[in-house]
């Protein structure tokens, strides 16, 4: 039986390891990364933190060695750790990634260490282009003939108050329409709040629009990304007729429209967008693959949540063609007072069942803080379900998260609100908005009595479903 150890697993390592463990023999990888490690772990991978370029602490794991892959996302890293494996295990055949900073004298030095140094955007991964080939070649084909039947102005619209990765989509759909010679506009309802999204779009200068409600809308098709229902977390009609859909959402219902992707499997819509811009061959603008790149790493929690070989190897092909020092600044943006003052309130008012917290915010001026706010409450000891809320303009809206498998938000959300609003997610990622209705009417001037009724109602329904779960 074949024994292969991995030293360093990054974007494209994890898309070999997610392969290798399906194939006979001993895996066993090591990385200097704890999230990592601990990512790798809750896939039933087995892997120790240890520093891949020590050749004595990548030593003396009491087992045989047949083959050590060096595939760290860096050349450096890649260099230093195959020679350690080549001092360990020197019967051992050795393959090593190149690297994505990869200069000639890092390509020279793992030549001569290496038994094969491999290309991780090229041959390492050939088998996920014939996988993908067979199914993507289809859905080209309709998407092609889609775009073609397209004769005017296509409005590609995101949800409302985007988030990066619903911006990507439209942005990388839009992109790929224009190369069909078909104009058009990536369209949102609601305002961008979030302080690095904000950052995202400027930095990137992506082009989007802001509609109004009520504005009139002047599209010859219509294409929804991010969200697969008109009306439904967007302000359009209901009966709108839609042309095109992308989304990896779990449809709430039926879904309409000539072309229609939904795959619930994938951890972000900017994969799908990522596989149609390669199969159909294109050359990408760096603000547009850094755009998909940061969508993937948001929507999957920098490739640690609901991750897909796909959305690895979607992020490998991007990372080479992506601005690095963007990302960096989208990443570290000033936190608003807003955000900490919210943060703080969910601390203050969180209510513990066990080991999942509910927390009202009451009144907020910035709906993106209670995401913010939920991945906060979600680091404290015990907690592994988070759910936060609190109203605006006549809405409730709903942040939770969760950790382990205990429980699928998404499912437990869509139980509790759905027949009160809409609801859903991921299992461990997933949001609603209700409607104040009668609450509404206790008026702004009672705001600590409003927010004693919303909580009784929308934290009972909350708990009540998880308890029932």
């Amino acid at each position: 039986m074949v024994s292969r150890l991995v030293l360093g697993c990054g974007t494209t390592g994890h898309a070999l390891v997610d392969d290798l463990a399906d194939r006979p023999g001993e895996l066993f990888v090591l990385d200097g990364d704890a999230s990592r490690v601990e990512s790798l772990r809750n896939e039933k991978v087995a892997a120790e933190l240890r520093d891949v370029t020590d050749a004595d602490a990548i030593g003396g794991l009491d087992r045989d060695v047949d083959v050590v892959v060096a595939a760290s996302d860096s050349a450096s890293t890649n260099r230093l750790a195959a020679a350690a494996a080549r001092e360990v295990y020197p019967d051992a055949e050795l393959v090593a990634f190149l690297g994505y900073d990869a200069t000639s004298d890092d390509r020279e030095a793992l030549e001569g260490l290496a038994d094969r140094v491999i290309n991780p955007g090229a041959a390492v991964l050939d088998h996920v282009d014939d996988v993908a080939s067979e199914g993507s070649s289809e859905r080209l084909q309709e998407l092609r003939a889609t775009l073609q039947d397209i004769d005017g102005t296509l409005g590609v619209f995101m949800h409302d108050n985007p988030d990066p990765d619903a911006i990507a989509t439209a942005v990388g759909l839009a992109r790929i329409a224009d190369e069909f010679g078909v104009e058009t506009e990536a369209c949102y309802f609601g305002e961008i709040s979030h302080q690095e999204n904000r950052a995202f779009v400027n930095l990137l200068d992506l082009d989007v629009t802001d509609v109004e409600v009520g504005d009139e809308l002047d599209h010859d098709a219509i294409a929804l990304v991010d969200h697969s229902a008109p009306g439904v977390n967007d302000q359009l009609d209901p009966e709108t007729e839609v042309d095109i859909v992308v989304d990896h959402h779990p449809p709430s219902g039926d879904v309409e429209a000539s072309f229609v992707d939904i795959r619930e499997e994938l951890g972000a819509a900017s994969t799908i967008l990522v596989e149609y811009v390669r199969g159909l061959g294109l050359e990408i603008e760096t603000a547009v693959a850094t755009a998909l790149l940061y969508g993937i790493r948001v929507d999957t929690k920098d490739f640690s949540r609901e991750i897909t070989t796909q959305d690895f190897e979607a992020g490998a092909w991007l990372l080479g063609r992506a601005d690095t020092d963007v990302l960096e600044r989208i990443e570290s943006p000033s936190v608003s007072a807003d955000t900490l003052d919210t943060i703080a309130r969910a601390i203050r008012n969180r209510e513990l069942d066990g080991s999942v917290l509910a927390s009202c915010v009451g009144s907020i001026a910035d709906r993106d803080t209670l995401a913010q706010a939920a991945d906060q409450l979600l680091a404290m000891r015990g907690v592994t379900v988070t759910f936060v809320y609190g109203f605006t303009g006549g809405t409730i809206y709903v942040s939770a998260r969760a950790r382990g498998n205990d429980v699928d938000l998404g499912a437990a959300l869509r139980s509790a609100f759905a027949d009160q609003g809409s609801a859903g997610g991921h299992a461990d990622m997933a949001g609603a908005q209700l409607p104040l209705g009668l609450f509404d009417e206790v008026g702004e001037d009672a705001e600590h009595t409003l927010t004693e009724m919303v909580e009784d109602v929308v934290a009972t329904r909350f708990f009540d479903e998880i308890r029932g779960g």
